[in-house]
């Protein structure tokens, strides 16, 4: 077998460690317009699609009395960083990386204004023997079972193939769909009432949840003592490895409170891939300054330097402790953070909306993301 080729010694960025954004988003594009041309067929069951929700995170339609939202997403490559801490400790972090691939699928979910109701696990192994380790087999079980808790959702079923030849022997692809109602209607968040003034709402992260970790992998390739590396800036003793490890924060019990707090979310933005360019998903022209950053966890600290990333690479590629934002009128913004911290997570009034061409403009870092550096939409 051919030797891998050594890690790149100089500054790294997601395009080095082989995701590249600007080579995927076109496929995007056209699949979405292809996939336009298919909304028509729901007409003959009664039904219809809500077209403004194209491009959004979760695909809604309209059955009549609610709506019902869907989406599908996997993990990546988080589940190589638990085969790796495994093989170091002896540990199996399966149960923790169960939740980060339901929390992908959920977090979504939610942006539209939806209620999860049911998830699907979609688990495919490089082979039949990677089912034989009952430790791992029994925490990704119970892990999942205790995500599905957490969400407040059912786990209605899924699909375990064994794909030999198409995910690499003794390794797991993990992926999840989520299907969600909205009700009532007017709970839709879809950003048609997103306007000059709005508060920006930030709700903390739990570390780098499952995106960047491409770049992580990477990372660890050239540290001397690989996913054992302490992190230096963590102020509890912490490996590389078990940090990249915290399972990703989970947001529906706080999209559900504030719903039952009467809170007018007016659009909601998982921070996931392209980091906080994110916040512009929306395709209006918009302006988002932000004037407030959190806390930056300890291992996105140590990221960033040991990557070699200045503060625009930084925050074009990782959550940098903001995992998740909700766009609100200015009078609720207070009552969201109190709302949002008594449901359990760290949140704090980042920014404003204002009018302008579509952009994110971070002012305490003074970096600024133009509108065409998001391409994730028609």
């Amino acid at each position: 077998m051919a030797a891998s080729p050594p890690p790149p010694s100089g500054p790294l960025s997601y395009g080095t460690s082989g995701v590249d954004y600007g080579r995927i988003d076109p496929l995007k594009i056209a699949a979405q317009r292809a996939a336009l041309a298919t909304g028509a067929r729901l007409d003959g069951h009664g039904f219809s699609e809500v077209s403004a929700s194209r491009g959004e995170s979760a695909f809604v339609v309209d059955v009549g009395p609610f709506y019902l939202a869907s989406i599908v997403e996997c993990l990546g490559s988080k589940a190589l960083v638990a085969d790796a801490m495994a093989e170091l400790t002896g540990a199996s972090a399966y149960a923790d990386i169960a939740q980060d691939t339901i929390a992908m699928a959920v977090n979504d979910l939610i942006t539209v204004g939806a209620t999860p109701l049911v998830v699907q696990a979609y688990w495919a192994a490089g082979g039949s023997d990677w089912f034989d380790d009952a430790q791992r087999s029994a925490a990704l079980v119970a892990g999942w079972q205790r995500a599905c808790e957490l969400c407040g959702v059912a786990w209605g079923g899924g699909e375990t193939p064994a794909l030999a030849g198409i995910v690499e022997h003794g390794r797991v692809d993990l992926a999840a769909s989520c299907t969600g109602i909205v009700s009532p209607k007017p709970r839709l968040t879809l950003g048609e009432h997103l306007a000059p003034g709005d508060a920006i709402v930030l709700l903390a992260s739990s570390g780098i949840h499952a995106n960047g970790v491409s770049l992580a992998r990477q990372v660890a390739e050239r540290l001397p003592r690989g996913y054992l590396t302490p992190v230096s800036d963590s102020p509890v003793p912490i490996g590389f490895g078990e940090a990249l490890l915290v399972p990703t924060m989970l947001y529906a019990p706080v999209t559900e409170a504030l719903f039952r707090a009467g809170i007018r979310v007016r659009y909601a933005v998982n921070v996931t891939g392209h980091g906080w360019r994110k916040l512009m998903r929306h395709r209006a022209d918009l302006t988002y300054r932000i004037q407030r950053l959190p806390e930056v966890p300890a291992v996105l600290k140590f990221l960033q330097r040991e990557a070699g990333l200045d503060a625009r690479g930084a925050y074009a590629t990782f959550n940098m402790g903001a995992g998740f934002a909700v766009f609100v009128p200015p009078e609720d913004a207070e009552r969201t953070v109190a709302v949002a911290r008594k449901a359990g997570v760290e949140s704090w009034i980042a920014g404003s909306v204002e009018a302008g061409p579509r952009r994110v403009v971070i002012e305490p870092l003074d970096v600024e993301y133009a509108g065409d550096e998001l391409g994730v939409r028609l």
